[in-house]
């Protein structure tokens, strides 16, 4: 399947530039297979949350390593707002545009209708029936009666180990069921590549090219020098080693442009990886929610290149304000092909409205920004995991270095390691460390 992403991207690529009308039309294939992997995000998250709460039967330990991601967000979103402002400043890739009133039109179509100030956001998170959490495809609302029923399987006892055995068949038959729709896969990618290679013509791309250009940059060198010098001084891991074994998915958000395609594969690989059920069930979600670093430097740069753009550039006393609301308005944004532009467009329109008119000039660009937010992100949550892992001591770090050396391969057929033990089969974890399953 991988050779087969790799080839349908080229030939989505060569369709795009040969018949570029026809390809446009092929864009409902690549939304197909991405709305296939959406469908089962919420079944995978409420499994993986409840298995990893409901495992432990310390409430505190939960509660420690829920802790130190949600810390470790903040710092790395604060981070990597700093190195956008820092970037977007120096560059300055918005001087000279001129913006006509089609461009105008276009910025303002992005603002959804329906964004919600901070207090009716939070109010959202709480979904109207139990059951509304999962057919209404919001994560922080799955994440919320997740976390319920974790916690509550937890002050269950025994009592609760039949349902938690429950929850781990359910959780085999998401994760066949993922394995089967990831056939698919070369089929999205084809079809997302070839509409959008056939929609953005090159001569579109050259104005924007500074912009695109710093912005890969910037995420590079986040996340081979940030990221990467984090998870050497503190796991002792190399991040090519990691990365290489995180290949497919790396691949797969390229496609299809959006990390939540690599979501449940994410949790998959990080398990078998060697880090404990219940900080992979705990750090892998909550961070695809909180932990948006591709983002925040996404809306950093964005906001300047648009604010440069209008011939209305912002001091730096007018540029933290917006940035630090738009690091509360992304929350919950990640994983959705082009979130991040309606993100930027909505929390423009609350705190600046005056820039919402310049969103039109990324519009044609947003795709390619989109992935390597995506590919950012993902890093990001990749390496938290790991690095939680290894600050709770929750991680098997003879298994982790088998697995980057290739000697205990990934199942790609189930997407679970299946001679692993149920729920009720793993000992009580020690405070030590982690218990080898």
């Amino acid at each position: 399947m991988y050779i087969a992403v790799i080839a349908a991207v080229a030939l989505g690529i060569a369709v795009g530039l040969i018949w570029p009308d026809a390809a446009v039309e092929l864009k409902q294939l690549g939304t197909g297979f991405v709305n296939l992997i959406k469908m089962m995000i919420s079944p995978i998250i409420f499994c993986t949350i409840v298995l990893g709460i409901g495992s432990v039967r310390k409430a505190a330990k939960v509660g420690a390593v829920g802790g130190i991601a949600l810390g470790y967000f903040l710092v790395m979103s604060l981070v990597a707002l700093a190195i956008g402002l820092v970037v977007g400043n120096v560059l300055h890739p918005g001087d000279g545009l001129h913006l006509t009133d089609a461009l105008k039109q276009t910025g303002h179509a992005q603002v959804e209708s329906d964004a919600l100030p901070p207090v009716d956001f939070v109010l959202s998170i709480i979904p109207n029936t139990f059951v509304s959490a999962f057919t209404q495809g919001q994560v922080l609302q799955t994440l919320l009666v997740a976390l319920l029923a974790g916690f509550a399987l937890q002050a269950m006892g025994s009592a609760g180990q039949p349902v938690l055995r429950g929850v781990e068949h359910v959780q085999r038959l998401v994760f066949r069921i993922l394995s089967m729709v990831m056939w698919a896969a070369p089929v999205g990618a084809f079809g997302a590549i070839a509409a959008v290679t056939g929609s953005a013509g090159l001569d579109a791309l050259k104005s924007l090219a500074v912009l695109m250009l710093g912005f890969y940059v910037t995420c590079f060198l986040f996340v081979f020098i940030v990221l990467g010098t984090l998870l050497r001084v503190v796991a002792g891991l190399n991040v090519f080693s990691l990365f290489k074994y995180l290949a497919r998915e790396f691949l797969l958000i390229l496609s299809t442009s959006s990390s939540e395609s690599a979501l449940p594969r994410l949790i998959a690989k990080m398990e078998h990886l060697g880090v404990s059920r219940p900080v992979v069930g705990i750090t892998v979600p909550t961070g695809y929610s909180f932990n948006l670093d591709g983002t925040m430097i996404y809306m950093t740069m964005a906001s300047l290149y648009i604010a440069d753009a209008l011939g209305t550039p912002m001091s730096v006393g007018e540029q933290i304000p917006l940035l630090l609301f738009l690091l509360l308005a992304s929350k919950g944004a990640a994983g959705v092909s082009g979130a991040g532009l309606a993100t930027l467009a909505g929390g423009l329109q609350s705190h600046k409205p005056a820039l919402v008119d310049g969103v039109g000039l990324i519009v044609g660009i947003d795709r390619f920004m989109s992935e390597a937010r995506a590919l950012t992100n993902f890093a990001g949550n990749a390496v938290a995991t790991v690095l939680v892992g290894t600050w709770t001591k929750e991680i098997d770090k003879v298994r982790v270095r088998r697995v980057l050396a290739g000697e205990l391969p990934f199942d790609e057929t189930t997407l679970l390691d299946e001679g692993r033990p149920t729920v009720s089969e793993v000992p009580e974890p020690r405070e030590e460390g982690l218990v080898k399953a």
